[in-house]
């Protein structure tokens, strides 16, 4: 095998603290080129998790490496439309914002699939919808959910 096993897949990447960026991670680790989409207004809450090595976060090294990153207010009709040049030719989009949160964006996998038919969408969501946390963000991993 002469490259790695994800070699030419390429991921946009839309998640906050664990969930998504584990996924992207590891996605990035095997070779895939994930691009990680950040609002401009702060991005990534966990960048400001410690400890802290040179002015950055340990943890957010360690979750975005071998990724490149992208500043995009969604939110925007610029960032929109940026965000859609990319889903055109992404294989993969990861995501774990709060549910319906794509969506009121105009970005969810519905909307996304009539542009790129072929394309993965992977979200990770806190546990089962409930009447006591419909709107819970998936913000970290499954077995720490799962253990409570």
């Amino acid at each position: 095998m002469t490259g790695a096993p994800l070699d030419g897949v390429r991921v946009l990447e839309v998640g906050n603290f664990m969930a998504a960026p584990f996924c992207g991670m590891q996605l990035a680790d095997l070779g895939a080129d994930v691009i990680k989409v950040e609002s401009p207004s702060g991005g990534d809450v966990v960048r400001s998790a410690a400890p802290f090595q040179n002015g950055e976060s340990g943890a957010f090294m360690r979750l975005n490496r071998n990724k490149r990153g992208l500043a995009l207010d969604l939110k925007v009709a610029r960032g929109k439309e940026l965000f859609l040049r990319l889903a055109r030719t992404a294989d993969v989009v990861v995501e774990n914002l709060r549910p319906g949160a794509m969506a009121k964006l105009g970005l969810d996998y519905a909307a996304l699939r009539e542009i790129n038919p072929r394309l993965v969408y992977v979200r990770r969501r806190a546990g089962a919808r409930t009447a006591h946390s419909p709107s819970c963000p998936a913000l970290t991993s499954w077995p720490r959910l799962a253990a409570g």
